[in-house]
């Protein structure tokens, strides 16, 4: 048994793939769901509780900006400025090997592709997952937003928890800043 880290360039690629399969499982499950519900149709997984629920979202999360014609333009344009930010951090992580940052920052990444491709093609986002609670019903979301939302959670306990190696993956961004300055 070797005591050899795994080169950069193979984490890397994991990581770029990683995050490749995670669009194409969110945009795998948007499809099911629209190929095989009609828009607005629900489907009750635990009666009361979750439910399938086909529905568009042309804003952002809890339907920011969804009332302006311009406001689609607008999110895409800052979800593939933010997306790609992240997915370059993501390497600058990995590259360090700072797996729990690598993690958040992959899944955040994922999160924001995948609803920027339905921002692009479709000109809104398909969600589909809904929980009631007695009167009151969470906003509907999908599989990209859970990655989103569970990578920034990540993100905020490694800042939080993990000092170390958020002082490491923050010390590389800063080298970044330097060197091409």
């Amino acid at each position: 048994m070797s005591d050899k880290k795994p080169d950069t360039l193979a984490l890397k690629s994991f990581f770029a793939f990683l995050t490749i399969f995670l669009i194409i499982a969110d945009q795998f499950l948007k499809r099911a769901v629209t190929f095989n519900m009609d828009l607005y149709q629900q489907i009750n997984v635990i009666p009361g509780f979750f439910s399938i629920f086909y529905c568009v979202n042309t804003g952002s999360a809890f339907s920011f900006l969804a009332d302006k014609a311009w406001g689609i333009y607008v999110l895409s344009g800052v979800s593939l400025l933010i997306g790609t930010v992240i997915f370059l951090l993501m390497f600058v992580a990995v590259h360090n090997r700072l797996k729990a940052m690598s993690v958040s920052l992959c899944l955040i990444a994922g999160g924001a592709y995948g609803n920027l491709i339905d921002r692009f093609s479709l000109k809104y986002v398909i969600d589909f997952l809904r929980f009631d609670f007695g009167s009151y019903t969470f906003p509907i979301f999908n599989f990209a937003d859970i990655c989103a939302v569970v990578g920034t959670i990540l993100f905020v306990l490694v800042i939080l928890f993990g000092k170390d190696e958020f002082d490491r993956f923050w010390s590389a961004v800063k080298g970044i800043f330097k060197r091409n300055a």
